[in-house]
């Protein structure tokens, strides 16, 4: 369990985190959403020892991870995947992680093998590609099986099969029992990933709820109609109080789910071609909850005359 209490960080004049309040628990995949700049990195420093608070506090299991005497047993962090010496192979990097905190040297050929790297064990870790370096990144985190994992961006660089896999393995922890801390900017696979939100935006905790809550609160659905004599269906929906918005061939009516919108619809003897329910997805509902958060803006391309 990670557990953050007023936890604050500032740089100079600039509060990067603003008294947050939060608990990771273990058995489920928690994601941890923010725009850039938000403070995510910052916290995710902090429960690591890495950085330290300016006022409040971060435990793991009820103490400062730095004060444990073996941390590779207890916590599984990755922050960087290409921390790591370009001169060494996987496998000598991962023996040295695991000499320094006393952990069997049988788990090296596990862990290899676990991220799919073992047939490249012996070649150095600055000839890996980003993806390779990500998988010797997230087995350096598995490397003391700890109850805690804490990934930062860890399908970055990987290709479908690799996603696939972080996702399922995300999944495999958290089924285990283990607390699993994730932030990710791949909200498509953070949808799938993820049981538990917690958002933040510039320092501040902005959502710290399930994934079926957050959709619930956040994503806009609306019933997708379309039929051959729209009009008259519009015009019935209308005067029902419904709120209806034409798009295209399609009607957009929100108020009333889509069975009673068809009972309502064949009462007047007028024909569905379709009837949908449709709900934004979780890009849409993360970017509505953090638009006054984001600290860069880009702004919308324009073409060029020639």
């Amino acid at each position: 369990m990670i557990r953050a209490q007023g936890l604050t960080k500032t740089f100079g004049d600039r509060t990067a985190v603003k008294g947050v309040d939060f608990t990771v628990e273990p058995g489920r995949v928690t994601g941890f959403l923010g725009p850039n700049g938000a403070g995510k990195s910052t916290t995710m420093r902090m429960a690591l020892g890495l950085d330290a608070p300016t006022q409040g506090s971060v435990t793991v299991n009820g103490h400062r991870y730095a004060a444990s005497p073996a941390p590779l047993r207890e916590v599984g962090a990755l922050l960087e995947a290409h921390a790591i010496h370009p001169g060494r192979s996987a496998r000598d990097h991962l023996r040295w992680l695991a000499a320094s905190n006393g952990i069997p040297t049988t788990r090296v050929g596990e862990v290899l093998e676990q991220v799919g790297l073992d047939s490249v064990a012996g070649q150095r870790a600055g000839r890996f590609s980003l993806g390779m370096g990500q998988r010797l990144g997230i087995a350096s985190a598995l490397i003391g099986n700890p109850p805690v994992v804490i990934l930062d961006e860890p399908v970055n660089g990987l290709d479908p099969e690799g996603i696939r896999w972080v996702r399922e393995l995300a999944r495999d922890l958290a089924s285990e029992g283990r607390t699993v801390f994730i932030s990710s900017h791949l909200m498509s696979e953070m949808a799938l990933m993820a049981d538990h939100l917690i958002v933040i935006g510039a320092g501040a905790i902005l959502a710290d709820c399930s994934m079926q809550q957050f959709m619930a609160d956040h994503a806009a659905s609306y019933v997708r109609v379309k039929a051959p004599q729209s009009t008259e269906v519009e015009a019935l929906l209308v005067g029902r109080g419904l709120e209806v918005l034409r798009a295209g061939d399609e009607l957009r009516v929100q108020g009333l789910d889509a069975p009673a919108i068809g009972e309502l619809v064949g009462t007047q003897g007028l024909l569905l071609h379709e009837l949908t329910l449709v709900r934004s997805s979780l890009e849409d509902a993360f970017m509505a909850l953090t638009a006054d958060s984001v600290e860069y803006h880009a702004k919308a391309s324009q073409k060029v005359a020639r």
